[in-house]
């Protein structure tokens, strides 16, 4: 304490002047309007600039659930784009009427990628879905902008999704104008793009062209977009188009992705396999 009070003795000086001087200050403020016009308008943009950056901040940190919540809203806007499009018959003369079984096959899940790769041959997404949420092995995974993979195997709360950036990966597709099937299938070089397979050089190919899944897709939902046509040419044998598409997934910032449930997957698989076999 006596230490204390001898090094308030041996600071008098200065803190009589601090003291005098915030007095002064003081007044000054009080009693001049244009001074104390400009200290309110000094601080409060002080006050304004700090409460933006921690608004900022906050913002910040709650995008990782406003991308969820997103993301899950997406999905059942995706729902609602399959039951359109399902409803959808174009040049059919005779009325259709589609069950509800098919109007609701599929169901989109919303899943955070958690792992990905794209400069390997073989590339696989590792999604923070599992067997606990509904999820299995052969079920489509898409992205918002167009095909991604499918599921290859599962725990009860991860998931692994061979991608379509995989050698020994292909989908089937058709082109989005005329409807030519084909299959599409990644040459294990540039992860933006990939090949369109066995389309007859007798039928018209155009660059632009969308690239979408096929109608009789047993894994993907039909219609949904995987490429644009940027490059055309002919194979080596001379009977097929050489097609090189742009993929519309962009790997290298995916976050997202829809897990497709097929709920008549199993009667579909039961079916095919009931087929009687060629003698």
């Amino acid at each position: 304490m006596n230490q204390l009070f001898q090094f308030l003795l041996r600071q008098r000086n200065f803190l009589l002047f601090f003291v005098l001087e915030l007095i002064s200050l003081w007044s000054v403020y009080k009693y001049n309007d244009y001074q104390r016009t400009l200290y309110f308008n000094t601080t409060n943009q002080w006050v304004a600039s700090m409460l933006a950056q921690k608004q900022e901040v906050l913002n910040y940190y709650q995008l990782r659930d406003i991308n969820r919540e997103l993301a899950a809203e997406n999905a059942q806007l995706r729902q609602e784009v399959f039951q359109l499009k399902a409803k959808q018959v174009p040049d059919l003369k005779l009325p259709y009427f589609i069950n509800e079984g098919v109007l609701n096959r599929y169901q989109p899940v919303a899943c955070k990628v958690i792992d990905l790769s794209t400069r390997q041959t073989q590339n696989y997404l590792t999604i923070d879905k599992g067997t606990k949420d509904g999820i299995h092995p052969g079920m489509a995974v898409i992205s918002s902008t167009g095909v991604v993979g499918k599921i290859l195997s599962c725990t009860e709360n991860l998931s692994l999704v061979i991608s379509i950036l995989h050698t020994n990966n292909t989908v089937s597709a058709k082109l989005k104008s005329n409807g030519e099937l084909g299959y599409v299938k990644w040459g294990g070089w540039q992860p933006e793009v990939a090949e369109m397979m066995d389309v007859s050089k007798y039928k018209k190919v155009v660059k632009g062209d969308t690239v979408v899944t096929s109608d009789y897709n047993a894994v993907f939902p039909p219609n949904v977009p995987i490429g644009i046509v940027a490059k055309l040419g002919l194979k080596k044998d001379g009977n097929f188009h050489d097609i090189k598409i742009m993929l519309l997934t962009h790997f290298s910032t995916l976050q997202y992705v829809y897990v497709i449930k097929n709920r008549l997957a199993w009667q579909q698989a039961k079916l095919e396999q009931s087929k009687p076999k060629p003698e």
